[in-house]
């Protein structure tokens, strides 16, 4: 099964295809910072409003190392247990599309906040800005309840192993960066930030493959071995994604005060109530809040392979081919 401990090496016969599929979907799905132009973005930052750059400045420091702390989980606790080398191959090119994502962030805080010790505070969040703080030792806390587990031996080990990846997949990747989505695409919508919006939608484009990825080994794992996931699992996992939804309330309430336009922290609070909905009917767990999304901006991202004009390329198309081509050219 899935989860059986070892490390199998053979891609054929091939057990999981969809999981080789995935990842051939991912490189199709290349790009690079380079790409993104961020200086543009420079004259809106020096129009705004001091609570606007409040906002800005924390939710860039959230980015500083949100990333690095789900790369730091699929290393320490996932691409060990996952004993299918097809999925393997996935794991490997997820942390590969972290690490541009890492260098994205590196190269926005750069250029957003030019001044070296504003720069430093920002890298520095998790130590000193509470909101901050709190979301990162929600995922350490999960980071270390595997602890020293090296082999998944038992049901119990099982059962940890898959509350850590519905946590990362659900709480992390699936609410906390679709929180902080939120904010680029509000201020999109208003014609502000564009090179932080291409950029995000290409982040926002791989972090849905992670997630899908991630429920797709939970739906495996569910199927090898049916009496795992049982209620008791389902209501730690609404416990767990009812502590998500808190801790990034906080975290909506520290970046918008008494409320910047339409975007408070009200209207942030029915919009992580809604995507944590979402999160469990994936899982097949009844909805625990009833809200309604209130960004209609929000659901236009939900379309992944629609084009909008607010991109600068169809974020589905694969890496361009380098070189020279004229009309001539047999293809």
């Amino acid at each position: 099964m899935l989860l059986d401990p070892g490390m199998n090496l053979t891609l054929r016969p091939m057990r999981y295809p969809d999981f080789y599929e995935r990842y051939r979907a991912a490189i199709r799905n290349t790009w690079t910072v380079e790409e993104v132009d961020l200086n543009g973005d420079l004259p809106d930052l020096t129009a705004m409003s001091d609570a606007e750059r409040h906002l800005i400045n924390r939710l860039v420091a959230f980015f500083a190392t949100g990333d690095s702390i789900v790369a730091n989980n699929l290393v320490l606790n996932l691409y060990k247990h996952i004993n299918a080398p097809e999925a393997r191959l996935y794991l490997s090119r997820q942390l590969f599309e972290e690490a541009v994502h890492v260098q994205f962030y590196l190269t926005l805080l750069d250029t957003y906040l030019p001044d070296p010790e504003e720069r430093a505070k920002a890298f520095a969040a998790v130590e000193h800005i509470p909101s901050i703080r709190d979301k990162a030792e929600f995922c350490f806390r999960w980071i270390d309840s595997l602890g020293d587990l090296d082999r998944l031996s038992t049901r119990q080990d099982r059962r940890d192993f898959l509350l850590n990846l519905i946590c990362f997949a659900a709480c992390i990747e699936g609410l906390f960066f679709y929180g902080a989505f939120a904010y680029v695409y509000w201020f999109r919508s208003r014609g502000l930030l564009d090179g932080l919006a291409t950029g995000t939608n290409w982040v926002f484009r791989d972090e849905s493959m992670h997630m899908e990825f991630a429920f797709s080994v939970v739906d495996t794992v569910r199927a090898e071995e049916p009496g795992l996931f049982d209620a008791e699992m389902g209501r730690r996992v609404t416990g767990m994604l009812e502590e998500a939804v808190a801790a990034e309330l906080a975290f909506a309430r520290d970046l918008c005060g008494d409320g910047i336009g339409q975007m408070t922290a009200e209207r942030m609070r029915l919009y992580l109530e809604y995507v944590a909905d979402r999160r469990l009917a994936r899982l097949g767990l009844p909805p625990r809040y009833g809200s309604a999304n209130p960004f209609a901006f929000m659901e236009l991202q939900d379309v992944q392979e629609l084009a909008n004009f607010f991109e600068r390329r169809v974020s589905a198309y694969q890496i361009a081919v380098e070189g020279d081509v004229t009309l001539d050219d047999t293809f």
